[in-house]
This record gives C-alpha cells, sequence and structure tokens, in this order.
C-alpha cells in the first residue's frame, strides 16, 4: 500500500471515518492535532468486539507531500491484559531486527524484551489498516 495522503486534511479524513471504513470497529476517540504548519499528533483509542482495544501515537510530519510518519508507538489490549505493541524505536545493535529496522514488535514471553521484526509497520505509509486486520483476524479466532 502507497500512501494515499498528500495532506494533512486527506489523513484526518482517513481517520474520522474509520467507523465507516472498517465495520469490525466499534468505537473510535482518534484525534489528529496540528502543531505548527508542519507536525502533526495523532493519539486515541479504537474499540472492538472482545473487549479489544487499539491505543494509536504517531507523529506526523507534513511539511510535504505525502505525510511522513516520524515516529509512532501502537498498543494492543484485551481488557487489561496488554497483547503486544508496536514501535519505531531503534535498536540498532539487536541482529533479529534489522531486517525492518526500526519497526518491531514486542510479543509475550517478557514483552519489553522480547521484539521480532514488523514488516506490516511504515514511515512511508498508513500503519492502522494493518493493525486493524491483526485485530480482527485476534476478534475471529477466538
Amino acid at each position: 500500500m502507497s500512501n494515499p495522503f498528500r495532506s494533512v486534511a486527506d489523513y484526518e479524513l482517513f481517520l474520522y471515518s474509520l467507523l465507516e471504513r472498517f465495520p469490525s470497529i466499534r468505537n473510535s476517540a482518534i484525534v489528529l492535532v496540528r502543531r505548527g504548519t508542519s507536525l502533526a499528533r495523532v493519539s486515541g483509542e479504537i474499540r472492538f468486539d472482545r473487549d479489544i482495544r487499539l491505543i494509536v501515537r504517531e507523529r506526523i510530519i507534513c511539511s510535504h507531500a505525502p505525510l511522513k510518519i516520524d515516529g509512532y508507538g501502537y498498543e494492543i489490549w484485551q481488557g487489561k491484559q496488554k497483547l503486544c505493541w508496536y514501535d519505531s524505536q531503534g535498536h540498532p545493535n539487536d541482529p533479529d531486527l534489522q531486517s525492518t529496522h526500526p519497526h518491531h514488535k514486542h510479543i509475550p514471553p517478557d514483552m519489553k524484551h522480547h521484539r521480532i521484526p514488523a514488516p506490516e509497520m511504515s514511515f512511508a505509509q498508513p500503519n492502522i489498516p494493518a493493525l486493524i486486520k491483526e485485530i480482527d483476524r485476534i476478534v475471529m479466532a477466538e
């Protein structure tokens, strides 16, 4: 998937229409806040069946088209249990993560230190659709 978002308004429209685009979403409380002309922050929560929720944090560079994600953190929770999280903090000394550096996923056991490559994450395209697909698989498996 390439990045279809040429402007902050394009990305805002995408974020604020998630409920219409993805039928598995039960509630979306995502907000985009502009920080001047070149930066925006996205934060909030998306809720799904089975008490699953996606916590979203993104820093967006919007000084040129297409938009670019400059950093992110995504957490998937079920009730009070964190299932996994994704972040873009680099770990250049971990050879297991070099194939998708800096994109990686934290998984059990020992979630803080157990990291795997995350080829579905990117700075150059929206990540939320891939995360929703992952959550849809979790919901369907239960």
